[in-house]
């Protein structure tokens, strides 16, 4: 088992204390782009494009995470007080809100530019989504935030900043980056398999399927992360989860529709 006793902040230099999530945060994005360089050079499309899109996904991944967050968990912050709806500094970001805040995006960058359709954006942008999915679980680990429920297993975790006696807990936020891990390594095998190119949208729709079912059974193993969900049948994460499960379903039926189709001709 394993005592857990990061310091969430790197460094303290006068006013500057960088913390190991907003550097993880931002690693994800320079992952992020990395790899979409890669996509954009085997594809041959310009990287003014890439530049543009990757703003799109800055702003709608912070944004969607932050307001996610506040509408599903903490709704009262719009009637308490309505300026800390925005204030991501103070911590509160959700992954499902983060999804919605992407897609949002790029269906704004779509409308500027109709050369890249939704479902090209999509099956590609669920390839970085899922490696940046691993950074941001890396760093709730950093600040011991998102706990697992008690366990006896021998890779518990004793978060001490948040337990000062000894519990051994599930270490959540592991098995979740590990998920991401795993499911960035499949899609990126996939797309250079020439996937995104045969099959449209099948990325995109396992992306949902396999990240969302996989969030679905690890809240089974995590602490509730707001005191309303004790009285839900199932945690707020899993009822978001839902949705995004049903529309991967979608996606995937569409895709093998839309292949049989092409092939037919």
């Amino acid at each position: 088992m394993i005592e857990w006793n990061v310091d969430p902040t790197i460094f303290t230099l006068g006013p500057l204390s960088p913390r190991w999530y907003g550097m993880l945060f931002a690693t994800a994005f320079l992952l992020s782009y990395h790899v979409m360089k890669k996509m954009f050079l085997i594809e041959k499309l310009e990287f003014k494009d890439l530049d543009a899109l990757t703003i799109y996904m800055i702003v709608g991944t912070i944004l969607g995470a932050r307001l996610g967050h506040v509408f599903f968990y903490e709704p009262q912050i719009m009637l308490d007080n309505p300026f800390e709806v925005l204030a991501i500094w103070h911590g509160g970001l959700a992954s499902h809100g983060a999804a919605l805040g992407i897609i949002t995006c790029l269906w704004l960058f779509h409308r500027k530019r109709r050369t890249f359709t939704m479902t090209w954006l999509l099956d590609r942008l669920a390839i970085v989504a899922a490696l940046s999915g691993m950074c941001i679980r890396i760093g709730n680990l950093c600040n011991s935030e998102i706990l697992g429920r008690t366990a006896d297993v021998p890779w518990a975790f004793w978060f001490k900043l948040v337990d000062p006696m000894p519990v051994w807990r599930h270490p959540a936020q592991i098995y979740e980056a590990l998920l991401c891990l795993a499911l960035f390594l499949v899609l990126w095998m996939l797309y250079k398999k020439g996937m995104a190119q045969t099959n449209p949208g099948r990325i995109f729709g396992l992306f949902l399927v396999l990240l969302f079912t996989g969030r679905f059974f690890i809240e089974f193993l995590k602490e509730h992360q707001v005191r309303f969900e004790a009285v839900l049948p199932i945690d707020m994460g899993q009822i978001l989860s839902i949705p995004f499960i049903v529309a991967g379903v979608w996606y995937l039926v569409r895709s093998r529709t839309e292949s049989l189709a092409l092939r037919s001709r």
